[in-house]
């Protein structure tokens, strides 16, 4: 300290200034003042105000970043002897100024926004330099919460700027204000106080970095934890299932939004429907529900054609979309409403998933936490997990697909073979009937294999046909699919066939989901042998297909069968395409023999 050299024209300075005052003081008493002020007042004031800075550095980055604002603002309220400090944030897109908290806590007093124009924050704002308020009652520019903060005692302001670079390039610089106010009324403002309450506000801006950097490691971490759960389910023989990555990634994203469920759907090839795919739980889930694009906050997310910003309710944006009131939202159907306030949700988030620029898919969260709003971090893992999920679904209708070419593969080999003794016997014009019927069968067959192939790009179109028909035919395919297995102590019955019983649906997907249930019920045959049935009829509105089997399950799995949940993926890929179908599925077993029924809605076929 004693090697600190002070500035003679200052000294000089400070002897004529208490000339005037009647303080006749050498230049040696001065100095000798100076060097004790430096050594016993001004140590005290710089070690106070490095603790002071201090403290702002080690605000804790976990908090968000308004909390963090908050905590600067109390600091420089607790340092320069201020009564409160409010903050307020620019908005470019509405050119307002927002409030952004406050300490001590003023938030349901103050107003929620004021104009950037003919404001002091505004004007803070446009020239990057503190203003002062000697005296807010006679200040022009101070228009808001005049009258409140004087009968509150308040009378004098000093206005600071904040600024937080951006961090990459998808950031912007956040610009707000620090407004610190007093008790004293015509204020006289030592520059020092601006300066000093400058260079605790900038301090922020180091605390932020901390937390983002922060973030952006967390990120990474929940982004390996995403693909490693994924690749968890791969290397399982029985391939990947969208519930089970469902069950093992969104507890990983609970500390981002307290989930309580979440959904993935996908946009139908004509665009005119959306297809629930998966979700979590998913007892709560009706998966293969189908709804209509029309319905507003589905148009919203999936054709995005704005407008785009904060309203009351939502906020809306092409890379996602939250409702943040669910039960005064116009977006959200009445049911869903009702819905969502049984289950207490209070916010509800769409993640919208581009293929090619288009929206094919989108995922939501519940949350009954209040989420005001979120990140670009937070959305970007969403996001993340949103184009892994897409894969996922990809990979698992390729299992699916793949587990589906066994029957028409084995009927086509089949037949082909049968087409082949009866030729290479030279049989062939009095068994022409039998090979024009294999034949067709073989054109059929390899048919439905491109068309399974081709349904990872959409499944066909719906078509009105008889179930009747339908059973019989693929009976007649499984028949063949035993033969070619050797199971020649399986005997086959065809009961009552009703028909026609007229059915709408994609023909791929009601084969796909009669081969898996004559496939199940043929393998669970016990090996001594038994039979194998069908039978169809109306029951009311319904078309019904029973097919049933020798042997009997027990009720624990005849509940997971239900649900899709057996050994093996069968069961699974048809609980799925019948819900896709608006029908449904019953298992009874009764006199030792597993029945079960397959119940599509009949229509008229005129």
């Amino acid at each position: 300290m004693d090697h600190i050299n002070v500035d003679e024209k200052i000294i000089s300075s400070i002897v004529n200034g208490l000339k005037e005052k009647g303080y006749n003081l050498t230049s040696e008493e001065i100095k000798n003042i100076v060097d004790y002020i430096k050594k016993e007042i001004l140590f005290q004031y710089v070690d106070r105000l490095i603790t002071q800075v201090e403290s702002v550095l080690e605000i804790d980055h976990t908090l968000n970043e308004k909390e963090i604002l908050q905590m600067v603002a109390k600091n420089i309220v607790e340092f320069l002897g201020a009564e409160v400090a409010t903050l307020r944030i620019y908005d470019p897109t509405k050119e307002k100024m927002i409030s952004f908290g406050s300490y001590p806590n003023l938030e349901d007093e103050r107003e929620k926004e004021i104009p950037l124009d003919d404001s002091i924050a505004g004007e803070v704002i446009k020239t990057n330099k503190s203003y002062f308020v000697s005296s807010i009652l006679e200040e022009e520019k101070y228009k808001h919460d005049k009258e409140r903060m004087v009968t509150q005692g308040i009378h004098s302001m000093l206005a600071i700027p904040i600024q937080i670079p951006r961090f990459s390039f998808k950031d912007f610089d956040i610009k707000g204000v620090i407004q610190i106010y007093y008790k004293e009324n015509n204020k006289a403002f030592n520059p020092i106080e601006a300066k000093i309450a400058e260079m605790l506000a900038r301090r922020v801006s180091h605390v932020i970095a901390l937390k983002r950097i922060t973030d952006l490691q967390r990120l990474n971490i929940l982004k390996d934890r995403i693909v490693e759960h994924i690749f968890l389910k791969l290397g399982k023989r029985e391939g990947i299932k969208m519930k089970d990555v469902f069950n093992l990634v969104i507890p990983e994203l609970a500390d981002i939004m307290k989930i309580q469920r979440c959904s993935l759907f996908s946009v139908t090839e004509d665009r005119q429907n959306v297809v629930l795919e998966a979700g979590y739980p998913e007892m709560e889930h009706g998966i293969g529900k189908v709804f209509s694009i029309k319905i507003p906050y589905i148009d919203v997310v999936v054709n995005q054609k704005g407008p785009f910003g904060e309203f009351e309710n939502e906020k809306i944006y092409p890379h996602y979309v939250l409702i943040t009131n669910p039960q005064n939202s116009l977006l959200l159907p009445p049911d869903l409403k009702r819905f969502l306030e049984i289950q207490q949700i209070h916010s509800v988030l769409y993640i919208p998933l581009k293929v090619k620029g288009l929206v094919n898919y989108f995922l939501a969260f519940d949350a009954q936490a209040h989420h005001p709003r979120f990140n670009d971090e937070e959305i970007e893992i969403f996001t993340f997990f949103g184009i892994e999920l897409m894969k996922g679904l990809r990979m698992e209708k390729m299992d699916d697909i793949l587990h589906d070419f066994k029957n028409p593969a084995i009927a086509a080999a089949g037949f082909t073979k049968r087409v082949q003794k009866i030729l290479q016997e030279g049989d062939y014009f009095s068994k022409k009937e039998k090979v024009d019927q294999a034949l067709d069968i073989i054109l059929k067959e390899t048919t439905r294999i491109q068309e399974l192939a081709l349904t990872l790009h959409g499944e066909g179109k719906e078509e009105i046909l008889d179930l009747s028909e339908r059973l019989k035919m693929r009976f007649l395919i499984n028949e063949e699919a035993l033969k070619e297995l050797g199971k020649e102590n399986v005997k086959l019955f065809e009961d009552k066939m009703e028909t026609p019983l007229w059915i709408k649906c994609i023909p791929l997907q009601i084969d796909r989901v009669l081969d898996n249930l004559l496939n199940n019920a043929s393998k669970a045959i016990p090996e001594e042998g038994g039979e194998l049935s069908i039978k169809t009829y109306r029951e009311g509105l319904w078309a019904v297909a029973e097919i049933s089997n020798t042997g009997e399950i027990s009720n624990e799995d005849k509940g997971l069968y239900l649900l899709g949940n057996g050994r093996g993926r069968g069961l699974h890929i048809t609980t799925r395409l019948i819900k896709m179908m608006k029908g449904k599925i019953e298992m009874e077993v009764l006199g030792g023999k597993t029945i079960f029924r397959v119940m599509l809605p009949l229509v008229d076929n005129q």
